[in-house]
C-alpha cells in the first residue's frame, strides 16, 4: 500500500457505505467506533432486502421452490463464511453473536467435561464474553479459573503461559485473538500450539481479529474459534463456533428444539447432523446471507490489505496523539503489533466527556470500560475513550479525532 515514492496510499471506500453520507449540524460522519459494531456496506443491506423481497421462507422444512431457494442462499453463505476463515463448512456453527458462541461451549463442552482439580486460563485483557462463562463453568464444576498477567507494554507472557501449562491441569486456555481495549494481536498459533502440547484445549475470541486480519482458523489449530458478524460488515443477530468436528460430536446440543432434531420419541430424542445439531429452532436465515454478502465485500478488499490501510492509521494515530500533551495511550508502542484500535486518556478530562465533546464534532468514539473491568482495574483506570477503525476509514478521520481532542482539552483547560 506503498506508492513508489515511498507515501502512504489510502484505501477509501467511503461510497459504497449509506450511512457515511450523513451529516449532523452540518457536519460529515466520522465514525471511529467499529470495534463496537462495523458500518454495513450496500451490497450487505441489498443482500439482506433481497432475501426478504424476494426468497423469504423458512429453511430445512419445504420443498417447494421458494423454500428451496432460501435453503439454497442460507447453506451457501454458510460455505463462503466457513472459506473466508479457512474453516470446513460441517463445524461451522451459527449462533446469534459470540457470547452465545462461547456460552455454547462453556455450558456444552466445559459443564460436561471439567472436573474438581482442573483449570481454565484466560488473560487479563478478555472481554466479558470470555470471562463470564468461565466462572460460571469452573464454579459449576469444582474446577478453577486462572488468568495470565498483562505486561506493561500490553502483551502476554510465554513464560507465565508455559509455567501454568506445567502445572499439569489447565484443560482449556481461553483467550482473545485481538484485544478489544489495547489492539494487542496475540500470538495465537504459537499459543495453540503450546497448549497442546500441555494436553490443554484452546478457545478463541476472534470478535475483533476476523474484521481487521487475515485469519485461517485451520491454519490456527484452536479447538473453539468464534466471532461475530455485525463487527465484520455484516448484521447484528448472527455469530460464528468454528470448531472441532469431534469434539462437537461429543458434545449434547446447548439449545433443543425444532430443526435440530433428527427424530423425536416420547422419552427421548435424536440429533441431525453437525452443524445443525447446534442450531435449534428457527435460524437467521437473513442475517446468514448478509454475513455472506460481508465477508464476499472483505475478499474483495483483500484482508492483507485491508489490515496494512488499519495498521497505517493506526500508526499515524499514535503519532498525533502522541504529540498532543496531556494523552496517554495504552498497548503495544509498534503498530506492526496490534489492530485498529487506539485506547486512550486525556489528563483532567473524565473519558465520557471527551466522548461527549468529540460527539459535539459529529467524532464518534466509545468511552467506557469497553465489557473488560479486569483489564481497566489493571490498567488502573474507570475507563477509557477508544477510537477503533475500519476499512471505510482515512486519514482524515484521524485528523478529525486529534483536533476534536484538543479542542476537549482546550474546553478543560
Amino acid at each position: 500500500m506503498a506508492s513508489p515514492n515511498g507515501a502512504a496510499t489510502e484505501l477509501d471506500i467511503r461510497a459504497d457505505f449509506p450511512i457515511l453520507t450523513r451529516t449532523l449540524r452540518g457536519r460529515p460522519l466520522v465514525y471511529l467506533d467499529s470495534s463496537s459494531t462495523s458500518q454495513k456496506p450496500e451490497s450487505v443491506l441489498a443482500a439482506i432486502d433481497d432475501f426478504y423481497r424476494a426468497h423469504n421462507a423458512n429453511i430445512h422444512r419445504g420443498v417447494y421452490p421458494l423454500a428451496l431457494e432460501a435453503d439454497a442462499l442460507f447453506e451457501g453463505a454458510r460455505e463462503r463464511i466457513a472459506a473466508f476463515t479457512g474453516a470446513p463448512t460441517r463445524s461451522t456453527v451459527f449462533t446469534s453473536n459470540v457470547t452465545a458462541a462461547i456460552n455454547l461451549v462453556a455450558y456444552s463442552w466445559a459443564r460436561t467435561n471439567l472436573r474438581a482439580g482442573d483449570a481454565v486460563l484466560i488473560t487479563e485483557m478478555e472481554h466479558h464474553s470470555n470471562i463470564v462463562p468461565w466462572q460460571l463453568a469452573t464454579q459449576a464444576t469444582g474446577a478453577q479459573l486462572r488468568y495470565l498477567d498483562v505486561g506493561e507494554d500490553g502483551t502476554l507472557s510465554l513464560q507465565q503461559l508455559d509455567e501454568e501449562l506445567a502445572r499439569g491441569d489447565v484443560a482449556l486456555v481461553a483467550l482473545a485473538h485481538l484485544s478489544n481495549v489495547l489492539g494487542t494481536i496475540n500470538p495465537i498459533a504459537e499459543i495453540v500450539e503450546r497448549a497442546h502440547s500441555a494436553g490443554a484445549l484452546v478457545l478463541v475470541d476472534g470478535a475483533q481479529a476476523v474484521p481487521q486480519i487475515p485469519v485461517n482458523v485451520s491454519e490456527i489449530g484452536a479447538d473453539f474459534y468464534a466471532w461475530t458478524g455485525h463487527k465484520a460488515l455484516g448484521p447484528t443477530g448472527i455469530g460464528v463456533l468454528h470448531a472441532d468436528s469431534a469434539l462437537l460430536e461429543a458434545m449434547p446440543p446447548f439449545l433443543a428444539g425444532g430443526d435440530m432434531i433428527e427424530a423425536v420419541e416420547r422419552q427421548r430424542s435424536s440429533w441431525k447432523e453437525l452443524p445443525w445439531k447446534f442450531e435449534a429452532g428457527t435460524t437467521m436465515i437473513a442475517e446468514a446471507v448478509g454475513l455472506g454478502a460481508a465477508v464476499d465485500y472483505l475478499s474483495a478488499l483483500g484482508m492483507e490489505r485491508v489490515r496494512e490501510h488499519e495498521r497505517e492509521l493506526v500508526a499515524y494515530t499514535l503519532t498525533q496523539l502522541g504529540a498532543l500533551p496531556g494523552v496517554r495511550t495504552y498497548g503495544p508502542p509498534s503498530p506492526d503489533d496490534r489492530g485498529g484500535v487506539v485506547s486512550f486518556v486525556v489528563e483532567g478530562v473524565h473519558p465520557h466527556d471527551v466522548a461527549e465533546l468529540l460527539g459535539r464534532e459529529n467524532v464518534c468514539i466509545r468511552a467506557s470500560h469497553h465489557c473488560a473491568q479486569p483489564l481497566m482495574a489493571k490498567l488502573g483506570v474507570a475507563a477509557t475513550a477508544r477510537a477503533s477503525f475500519g476499512p471505510y476509514n482515512v486519514r482524515s478521520d484521524v485528523d478529525a479525532l486529534v483536533s476534536a481532542v484538543a479542542n476537549a482539552q482546550k474546553v478543560f483547560a
